[in-house]
């Protein structure tokens, strides 16, 4: 059951290890970086240059959620605090999209294949704890707003929507943009997915399975968290 509170995390909240998880953010990131720079200059090529701006759009949604932390007061209003929850809605599934991007794997055989395999999952293991603080801190966020006593009503829809923001990303090849330059598209090539699931059964599998993992990879690192 969801019960109206008062909208105050505290400051304890907003600050209490944020310097120290953004440093721990930027350790691998710059290891990420450092990797696909010794590979540029290698190769001479720009392969995987993409995922930089991958990488920019998962860090989005998480600049976007930590911000809010640092000034919640301003979104205390329902509709203010509801318009700010749609536009995160849209940008986080970029944070795990990139798990997809193991798919380029065998794009490239012009360095050994582990090199790619390290950088591609670098790059996709920072997306994602991106992805996995920017969740933390809406549902913390969410938790002082509303009272709910089991964290699945947050974080299972949460993570089935990532999940077919990721499917449209891959195959339909829209982004967190076409909301506003192709709306119309947009609508019709997701509105026949929803309308006609046993047509697109596949899709549907694929959504399922990774809203199950990515559920149950959040839920795990938040209670390893709590328990170290």
């Amino acid at each position: 059951m969801i019960k109206n509170s008062s909208f105050n995390i505290g400051p304890a909240f907003q600050y209490r290890g944020q310097t120290e998880i953004q440093r721990l953010l930027f350790i691998p990131v710059m290891f990420g970086f450092l990797l696909l720079l010794a590979r540029t200059v290698y190769t001479g090529q720009l392969t995987f240059l993409f995922m930089v701006w991958n990488l920019f759009l998962a860090f989005v949604p998480y600049f976007f959620s930590y911000t809010v932390t640092l000034r919640v007061a301003r979104v205390g209003s329902n509709w203010k605090f509801a318009l700010v929850f749609i536009v995160w809605l849209l940008f986080i599934p970029n944070s795990f999209y990139m798990i997809t991007d193991l798919f380029h794997l065998y794009d490239s055989s012009s360095v050994p294949r582990w090199y790619d395999l390290l950088l591609i999952f670098c790059f996709a293991w920072n997306a994602l704890m991106m992805g996995i603080l920017s969740v933390r801190h809406m549902e913390k966020i969410i938790q002082a707003r509303w009272r709910y006593r089991t964290e699945w009503l947050f974080i299972y829809p949460i993570m089935l929507l990532n999940a077919f923001g990721i499917y449209i990303g891959r195959y339909l090849r829209y982004n967190s943009w076409d909301v506003i330059s192709n709306p119309l598209g947009l609508m019709a090539d997701t509105g026949h997915i929803l309308l006609h699931p046993i047509s697109f059964k596949n899709a549907w599998a694929m959504v399922l399975v990774f809203s199950f993992f990515l559920s149950i990879l959040y839920v795990t690192l938040k209670k390893l968290n709590k328990s170290v």
